[in-house]
């Protein structure tokens, strides 16, 4: 595949379904922990003050981002186990409590800010895991997912991972790139791309992408 021209031979993926559906095709009939966390996790995500349109109607932004996890999920991996589902779900889970204010605006506040994150977000879907009767085998594997433990090494990890990297790149990298410069975003979009692994890259290659963003792309892989 020619990388430069990156809108030519990349397969579409089907769209995902209406914002709102609630993907759980994988959840053992059943269990009523599993069905009862992620309504926890909305219900806690709904509260989010921060709003993104979505279909012309504002929408809490974290509840939005956390059904666009699971509808990336679905598509990718249809059969990702339980705690994978549980941690995509939970991934943001009341990110507005934690702004990006709070910290340095260089790189090493944002590092600082995101790995602060990865332990808020931790313990607080841990809470509900432990609420709704999870054991803690589960909580902790759901936790170290969320932590981001073992990308490259732990195929789970990679699998949310690729996850994150295409729900940005379908539904935010637009917005970014609108306030960034080239530059910038080139370096941002090859750092993301190091995360994936070749399934995220087939996914990735397939997004219908504005044009300047597919450019974008093309010289990032160049």
């Amino acid at each position: 595949m020619d990388r430069g021209d990156f809108t030519a031979r990349g397969r579409r993926w089907r769209s995902a379904p209406p914002w709102g559906t609630a993907i759980v095709t994988c959840m053992t009939v059943g269990d009523s922990r599993f069905g009862a966390a992620i309504d926890r996790f909305d219900a806690i995500n709904a509260r989010d003050p921060n709003v993104t349109i979505v279909d012309g109607v504002a929408r809490p932004k974290e509840l939005v981002y956390a059904r666009r996890m699971t509808e990336w999920l679905e598509r990718l991996e249809p059969t990702a186990s339980e705690a994978v589902r549980l941690a995509a779900r939970s991934q943001h889970l009341m990110r507005w409590s934690i702004p990006r204010s709070q910290f340095p605006m260089d790189r090493t506040g944002y590092l600082k800010w995101r790995t602060t994150l990865y332990d808020f977000h931790a313990e607080r879907a841990g809470e509900v895991l432990r609420q709704v009767g999870y054991d803690e085998g589960t909580v902790g594997r759901v936790q170290s997912l969320i932590r981001k433990h073992g990308i490259k090494t732990d195929p789970e990890m990679q699998l949310l991972e690729d996850v994150i990297c295409l729900v940005f790149l379908e539904n935010y990298f637009a917005e970014f790139a609108a306030d960034h410069d080239e530059e910038k975003l080139i370096r941002i979009l090859r750092r993301t791309w190091a995360k994936m692994s070749p399934r995220g890259h087939e996914a990735a290659l397939g997004l219908d992408l504005p044009q300047r963003e597919r450019q974008l792309i093309g010289k990032a892989l160049a």
